[in-house]
């Protein structure tokens, strides 16, 4: 896969020289090309944004510098034999990225991101590219950030664990938080390593018994457990038939019952423990 990113702070992506997304870029797995935006700007200053028209607060970056980055970008990829490119543009405006979403973006061999700064790209930017390319604009989270770096961040390394080779253990990711494939959308539950005592803190016993078929169990519950305690409105929309007889009995358990259309919910006459 080859990524390209077009900034104005090119030093916010070295930590895409370590961890896994360092050595799947050291092993060929991952060919990461990160251009400063400012070699694109062609006045003494470098400018690369301006006033908004209609007024208003802040500043918004400018078509020119962005349309000669992303032109040359995408001429040089070409060059080196990338294909299908798709225009990633971090924003708070955008769809929500999801371990969905990134196996998505995993199965695309060119990715352009495009991190903003001040008040975003001049939206002329991304119609113009959208009739040349996919162009997916992507949000992190329902917060803001001083720009779209951290984000380019965050996706990478999202989509890198996912590209074959680059974690040891290619079943890792299947048993991940929110993992495609599996019967409902839960928190993966509590882990455990050696030593089995620490600080007077044992382990659960099932996890010490061999019993794949109880520990399966035990770690499904833990599973249902946490996500009801922190993401209950993953539960909520979960289609009904993605919980087994010992699923509902658990969630009856955590005080919650299925409702009119089988989807559960919170039993209001449930005891908090």
């Amino acid at each position: 896969m080859r990524i390209d990113v077009v900034t104005i702070f090119p030093e916010y992506l070295e930590p895409l020289n370590v961890s896994l997304v360092g050595k799947a870029r050291a092993a060929g797995r991952l060919d990461v090309r990160v251009r400063d935006l400012r070699q694109s700007t062609y006045d003494r200053h470098n400018t690369v944004d301006d006033t908004p028209y209609g007024g208003g607060p802040g500043m918004v970056m400018m078509t020119g510098p962005w349309g000669e980055a992303l032109d040359q970008t995408l001429a040089d990829g070409y060059e080196a034999g990338a294909h299908h490119p798709v225009l990633v543009v971090p924003t708070p405006s955008g769809r929500p990225f999801t371990q969905a979403l990134a196996v998505d973006l995993a199965e695309r061999p060119w990715l352009v991101f495009t991190p903003a700064r001040y008040e975003g790209i001049d939206s002329r930017v991304t119609a113009e590219y959208a009739t040349r390319l996919p162009v997916l604009e992507v949000s992190i989270g329902d917060y803001v950030l001083a720009g779209g770096e951290a984000a380019v961040l965050v996706i990478t390394e999202a989509v890198a664990r996912l590209l074959p080779g680059v974690l040891g253990n290619a079943q890792s990711h299947a048993d991940d938080s929110f993992a495609p494939g599996a019967m409902a959308d839960l928190l993966e539950g509590p882990v455990y390593t050696k030593p089995p005592t620490w600080r007077g803190r044992g382990i659960p016993d099932v996890l010490l018994s061999g019993h794949h078929g109880r520990i399966a169990r035990w770690r499904r519950d833990e599973a249902l457990r946490r996500t009801v305690a922190n993401r209950p409105d993953l539960i909520e929309r979960a289609d009904p038939a993605a919980f087994g007889k010992k699923d509902r009995e658990m969630l009856s358990i955590l005080g919650w019952q299925p409702g009119p259309d089988g989807r559960f919910g919170p039993n209001p006459d449930a005891v908090e423990e």
